[in-house]
């Protein structure tokens, strides 16, 4: 009786948790996120198997990671770097139809794995693909040759910070972008959180 008790108690807890830590899909969750899921079910495996645990002793504990990984998650948002230290940042695979092998051993990626993902994607032939990107989450973004490189739609600038690799992939410098930024009425860079140019067209989000 007691124990199934906790567990249900456990069980309400946990979801309260999990919603309160924000909505993401399986597939989409941070290192953060995962290693909190996961300490945080082993934790309630335990509380419910010893009878002699209350439940403040079971719920202190996994109260406290919800508040850790909600300060993180905020550093997270307003820091870039930290992003990048924590999550990752996107690597590409695949540039006009070649490997790009660094990366792929750098990530510990292998030909298999990334055949099947193409294949999943309906993807047969390397020659096919001008961009494939392994996303921080672990999946596979591609880009076919139908539409044109120079249609690659890259953030060029993220929370004020230049992302100098995407300006190396569509051909372009630094004293390019800050020339079309001034003209575009920015001036700081600090005021960008988000750009973006594909086509001609920019697309700009103020901080």
């Amino acid at each position: 009786m007691l124990i199934g008790f906790k567990a249900v108690t456990l069980y309400l807890l946990i979801l309260l948790i999990f919603r309160l830590m924000g909505k993401r899909e399986i597939g989409e969750l941070s290192l953060l996120d995962l290693i909190v899921f996961m300490m945080i079910a082993e934790m309630a495996a335990f509380a419910i198997e010893d009878p002699y645990m209350n439940f403040m002793q079971a719920a202190f504990p996994m109260v406290l990671l919800m508040l850790l990984q909600i300060l993180l998650s905020w550093f997270s948002l307003k820091s870039k770097k930290f992003r990048d230290l924590i999550d990752g940042r996107p690597s590409i695979l695949i540039h006009n139809g070649e490997l790009v092998k660094n990366e792929m051993r750098k990530n510990r990626y292998n030909i298999d794995d990334l055949m099947q993902q193409l294949r999943e994607k309906e993807v047969f032939d390397l020659q096919e693909v001008s961009f494939a990107i392994l996303e921080p989450s672990g999946t596979l973004s591609v880009l076919r040759k139908e539409r044109s490189a120079g249609q690659l739609s890259l953030p060029l600038v993220m929370d004020g910070r230049i992302q100098s690799r995407h300006l190396d992939l569509i051909g372009k410098n630094e004293s390019w972008l800050r020339k079309e930024l001034k003209q575009q009425g920015y001036d700081q860079l600090k005021n960008i959180f988000f750009c973006t140019y594909e086509d001609g067209q920019w697309f700009i989000s103020s901080s």
